[in-house]
């Protein structure tokens, strides 16, 4: 069952494990793990009824540790199976220079992923394209947005790990 994501006004703020218990970590790891579980089923798992379970959901989505809830796509089956880091260094750090870059590059729908660092590296990005023509594209639009020092591709060759499921250990 998903569960529709709160109005953002409505959210209270949470720090760490502020006002959560072990049947909360256990709700908020079953939902990592597969949030389309009905709620009946994370109930059980839980030891709670599925009208306290449901409204304890309710609750993690007020608080805001649950920010939505969505499918996750085989990048392979979608047709862009070829992940790429691209390591971006720059010159200018000044906020027009930024914002620009920054709105520029969060219209890239193949862009996946976009920090910026510490370090040697200004920005990282995390690229999904279907093959190295398609990558190209992506440079060339990347390139396109601001100036750029340097720029560095790195194409994964295999996934050993990915999982989009934080660490809860430390509630």
């Amino acid at each position: 069952m998903l569960v529709s994501e709160p109005s953002k006004s409505k959210k209270a703020s949470v720090t760490g494990a502020q006002a959560l218990d072990k049947k909360d970590h256990g709700i908020l790891a079953l939902l990592q793990t597969d949030a389309s579980q009905p709620v009946a089923d994370i109930a059980e798992q839980v030891s709670l009824s599925p009208t306290a379970c449901w409204k304890r959901i309710q609750r993690l989505h007020e608080l805001g540790l649950i920010r939505k809830q969505v499918c996750l796509l085989d990048s392979r089956q979608v047709g862009v199976g070829v992940t790429v880091f691209v390591s971006i260094k720059t010159n200018h750090h000044d906020l027009q220079w930024f914002n620009t870059f920054a709105s520029g590059v969060k219209d890239m729908p193949e862009v996946m992923e976009f920090y910026r660092m510490s370090g040697d590296t200004d920005y990282l990005l995390k690229v999904v394209v279907p093959d190295i023509e398609g990558f190209d594209r992506v440079y060339k639009k990347l390139i396109k947005v601001a100036e750029l020092f340097d720029v560095s591709s790195s194409f994964a060759m295999e996934e050993i790990k990915y999982t989009t499921a934080l660490p809860l250990e430390h509630l």
